[in-house]
């Protein structure tokens, strides 16, 4: 079966538990329709538009300042670029799991010539001892928050208020990978300003938990930022105008803030629910965000067979990606959004039921 098979099958169904809904030209009409026609775009970095909404930004994240990219990617490393120029070291720590190591074709190495060192197993979280232990000066230790790879596990915030400790006081400067830092907020029962106080500079996304089109703001101090800005204009990071980013950020950032902790909340339900099925554990066992990942015992293949079926006979999708870990089991991604509270709560055990009675078929 193809996985575009999969996908059109999980497409078809009239309700999904993931997500906020199809990434459609609609997204961007939503947004637009809240603002004027003669509303005035951004240029080259400037204007109300970006200006307002960076400002916004720097003040919900309790930094002095923030700046608009295009991409997380080239925020996080134009951010470890700037640290390591300052502190003369080109060496970073992250975990072996992270973004700038499995999902950017060496983009700090390559154009930064920046070395990474990799802390802890790539199986667990980045521990106090895992810094202690660091045998090589570094400029920068990057974390994730949440550790996405690994099912979106976190550190006990205590664990983070120690590792922020003991970098101040060795001079390394700390940066958050905070692409779903919304999502967290919930469970660490913090603000985004008492996370972000830990760290020196901060990245968050605005198309993940937040639903809008693409586009990350970087937050640090005003000397970071406005290097950061030159960083920008080499990257080729000033576009014309970014403002269809800019709006759909702000406007579904509004719409969707203050519901984390429902999609955290439905995470809860939702995997204590995969968890009673055959065959079927989540990781982590209680999400700690409105993300987690569901591990099943089959072939991907017989997995991807059962899916279908729940879907033709219950009209409601699960998943539509399923990705193998051995020929033996595979797993997924959950992501809570608007979309499981649209879906009639007498159906979802429903669901449950026939995806169990299915998998018992297949697990001896």
């Amino acid at each position: 079966m193809t996985e575009n098979a999969f996908l059109e099958a999980f497409k078809r169904t009239k309700y999904q538990l993931v997500g906020h809904g199809p990434r459609d030209f609609q997204v961007l009409k939503e947004a637009l329709s809240s603002y004027d026609e003669d509303y005035e775009s951004d240029v080259y970095g400037n204007g109300k538009v970006i200006e307002d909404f960076q400002e916004k930004m720097a003040t919900y994240l309790g930094k002095d300042a923030a700046v608009f990219f295009p991409s997380g990617t080239m925020a996080q490393q134009i951010a470890l670029r700037i640290w390591c120029d300052r502190n003369g070291i080109h060496k970073v720590a992250y975990h072996p799991l992270s973004h700038l190591e499995i999902h950017e074709e060496d983009g700090l190495k390559e154009l930064h010539h920046i070395e990474p060192i990799l802390l802890a197993d790539k199986n667990r979280l980045i521990e106090l001892e895992d810094v202690l232990s660091l045998e090589e000066d570094i400029s920068c230790l990057l974390i994730e928050l949440p550790q996405r790879e690994i099912g979106g596990q976190l550190p006990d915030f205590e664990v983070l208020e120690s590792i922020s400790t003991y970098c101040r006081e060795k001079g390394i400067k700390l940066q958050l990978d905070g692409a779903r830092l919304f999502e967290i907020l919930p469970y660490y029962q913090k603000t985004a300003a008492e996370v972000c106080q830990l760290f020196d500079s901060v990245y968050v996304s605005f198309y993940k938990g937040i639903g809008g089109l693409a586009g990350a703001i970087l937050a640090g101090d005003q000397d970071f930022i406005e290097e950061s800005k030159i960083w920008k204009r080499r990257h080729g990071g000033d576009l014309i105008s970014l403002y269809p980013y800019i709006i759909a950020a702000d406007y579904y950032f509004d719409k969707r803030i203050h519901k984390m902790a429902t999609y955290y909340e439905n995470a809860i339900e939702l995997a204590r629910l995969f968890n009673e099925c055959k065959a079927t554990t989540t990781l982590p066992s209680i999400p700690v965000s409105n993300m987690f990942h569901v591990h099943f015992e089959a072939p991907i293949e017989n997995v991807k067979s059962i899916l279908i079926d729940v879907y033709e006979e219950t009209n409601i999708g699960i998943t539509g990606n399923l990705r193998p870990i051995d020929e033996n089991c595979c797993y997924c991604e959950i992501s809570l959004g608007d979309q499981f509270s649209k879906v009639p709560k007498e159906t979802i055990s429903n669901v449950f039921k026939i995806l169990n009675d299915k998998l018992s078929g297949i697990v001896k």
